[in-house]
């Protein structure tokens, strides 16, 4: 990878990210929902509510209030929240560790089951190894996320009441009492991803382990361990990375469901509220965050390309 591609790679994504802020600040600019409303009140006089969006610079013309909105976005100042008055960055960030924190947990589960399962079925091809791993993807890729969730309350929260039910716990405060609010809402998001990834790795490595190379490392004697894990699962874990790196802006945004049901103030709940709330500076701001995050995930997923195959070059 050379070092013009990865200026080129940047580049894209400050370009994404801008196109992105202007779509999300003209699409905010026609909410039906007017900022000074939202702060004060319905009641308020319309002395006070101009002197309210003067203040704001909502009287500015629009392009001008993207600029302003921009260029203090650059500096991390998102602007106060119309719902709770406190500063928006320091907020999302917060809820942002705790969606991060929750993902992955679901990834590391998700990729501990999947890609064992993918392989198992690979190499049983056709069996009923195979067919079990059908159907429990197939039954996985059926159930919606709050079926799921609702399944594992019941099973773990109140028939075997092995675990909390819902509350989310900093590992900040109590180690053992957070990891434990944790495993019930991972194992529901793991089990989403399981069957769609588990699927994946099965067909790659099915197409894998009838390549020449495969065929010649059998014929060298190779143990059938080495060549399933050193060799087979390298390459055809590559469109799988292209996956997970998708399943990144599921799991950050995506899993408000979970979020809900569980009680976790994620990113995604903060985004709901904010909607509900008709809070603009948070919706904003929680949408470049997902956005820039999103980015950085899928540049990473190019790196790890070339670090598992080297064959692929970026000029």
């Amino acid at each position: 990878m050379t070092a013009s591609y990865l200026l080129k790679r940047l580049l894209l994504m400050v370009y994404t990210l801008l196109v992105v802020s202007l779509l999300v600040f003209g699409i905010t600019q026609l909410l039906p929902a007017d900022a000074a409303v939202t702060l004060l009140g319905q009641n308020a006089t319309p002395e006070a509510l101009a002197a309210v969006r003067e203040r704001l610079g909502l009287d500015a013309p629009a392009w001008l209030q993207y600029w302003h909105w921009l260029t203090q976005a650059l500096q991390g100042n998102f602007g106060v929240s119309m719902r709770n008055g406190l500063e928006v960055a320091p907020t999302l960030l917060t809820a942002l560790s705790r969606s991060l924190l929750l993902a992955v947990c679901a990834l590391i589960l998700m990729l501990i089951i999947a890609i064992p399962l993918g392989i198992w079925a690979a190499v049983r091809r056709g069996k009923t190894a195979d067919v079990l791993v059908s159907v429990i993807s197939y039954t996985g890729i059926s159930f919606p996320e709050f079926v799921t969730a609702t399944l594992v309350l019941l099973l773990f929260a109140d028939v075997w009441q092995i675990l909390p039910a819902t509350g989310y716990v900093p590992l900040s405060e109590n180690v053992v009492s957070g990891i434990q609010h944790l495993i019930l809402p991972s194992v529901t998001v793991a089990l989403i991803l399981v069957a769609h990834v588990s699927r994946m790795v099965r067909s790659e490595m099915v197409d894998v382990l009838h390549t020449d190379y495969i065929r010649a490392a059998w014929l060298k004697g190779l143990s059938r361990r080495r060549i399933l894990w050193r060799h087979a699962l390298r390459n055809g874990l590559l469109p799988t990375i292209t996956i997970v790196a998708l399943d990144v802006g599921y799991l950050l945004g995506g899993i408000v469901v979970v979020e809900e049901i569980f009680a976790i103030p994620g990113i995604g709940r903060e985004l709901i509220v904010a909607v509900q709330a008709r809070d603009l500076p948070t919706i904003q701001a929680g949408v470049m965050i997902l956005a820039a995050t999103y980015s950085v995930v899928n540049f990473l997923a190019d790196l790890a390309y070339v670090t598992l195959d080297k064959r692929i070059s970026y000029a």
